[in-house]
């Protein structure tokens, strides 16, 4: 046996038991709703309480991997497989992102209708019924043709695509902000005015209103990558939107500077149904971000406390 020697000694006493976090502020992520504000907030108060300084970056959904790529971002709490798996996967690609594991949170994100539309466009939730009563849904500025409400442009998501590739004679008008979406709709339930818009869970709105989302052609990723596959053998994107987890993404920097930091974000899990109780209570009860997500962590400590191993 080699022998014990005063070196390797000095060597052990001088590595530390565990990594050190960098003290430099962990750059999260803001973006323009409201469950993804509470997320990343979430997530920063719980590194707060691991030792750890956080900033917060107002940033663009799609935009932000470049500043995720090059380290000027470093957490992105919520990419939603419906609209951000592409972008995720090619960010991750580079060697410069990584995929930090699933929230805990499923998402979907589709055409949605209220239920009132049912009588007047009979043969729905097919989408090719609802083509086929398109003119049920126009308005003033988009008739002959049926308006569908997207989400703002920043969100992505192919729906001008969609319509295209699937003939629909829709035209798509994308609100401003996740407010103004959910306003419209609030506006239009209560007058029982036709529309159809995007819709997407975790949130409260499928809860409150009665409605259903559209089904399109199953989705496939050839479908969005090959235009010979689907229904239009000459256009991508013929077919529904994917749904799956909810994910976070890191710049490939954070784990090694952050390592502890990084563990507790790969614990991080929430429910779907967590998280729709807090946007309910930001969006319809008036309360604030901070004060949602504080009363969230006072009545479920031992749950955060299990990420930071506490």
């Amino acid at each position: 046996m080699k022998p014990f020697s005063v070196l390797t000694a000095f060597c052990l006493a001088a590595t530390p038991a565990f990594a050190q976090d960098s003290s430099d502020p962990i750059k999260l992520t803001l973006h323009d709703w409201s469950g993804q504000l509470i997320t990343t907030t979430l997530m920063g108060e719980v590194l707060e309480e691991a030792g750890n300084n956080v900033e917060y970056v107002q940033a663009d959904y799609i935009a932000q991997f470049a500043g995720l790529k090059t380290g000027d971002l470093h957490l992105a709490m919520e990419i939603w497989e419906t609209t951000g798996r592409e972008a995720l996967d090619e960010a991750v690609g580079t060697g410069n992102v990584v995929n930090m594991g699933e929230t805990g949170m499923i998402a979907i994100e589709e055409w949605w209708y209220p239920s009132y539309m049912a009588a007047r466009c009979p043969g729905l939730p097919d989408w090719e019924a609802l083509n086929a009563c398109a003119s049920e849904f126009a308005t003033a500025e988009t008739a002959p043709f049926g308006r569908y409400l997207g989400g703002p442009v920043t969100w992505g998501g192919f729906d001008e695509e969609r319509v295209e590739a699937l003939g629909m004679d829709f035209e798509v008008v994308h609100a401003g902000t996740d407010a103004a979406l959910f306003a419209e709709l609030e506006a239009a339930y209560q007058r029982q005015d036709p529309i159809v818009l995007w819709v997407y869970a975790p949130h409260w709105a499928p809860a409150k209103y009665e409605g259903s989302f559209v089904e399109f052609p199953p989705f496939s990723a050839e479908c969005y990558n090959d235009p010979s596959v689907g229904m239009n053998p000459s256009a991508a994107y013929d077919c529904g939107k994917p749904t799956g987890p909810i994910w976070k993404a890191a710049w490939a920097g954070l784990p090694e500077q952050w390592p502890n930091a990084a563990t507790v974000i790969e614990n991080f899990k929430i429910s779907n149904e967590d998280m729709g109780a807090m946007v309910a209570d930001v969006d319809l009860n008036g309360k604030s971000v901070d004060e949602v997500v504080a009363s969230w962590m006072a009545d479920n400590e031992s749950t955060w406390k299990g990420w930071i191993g506490k």
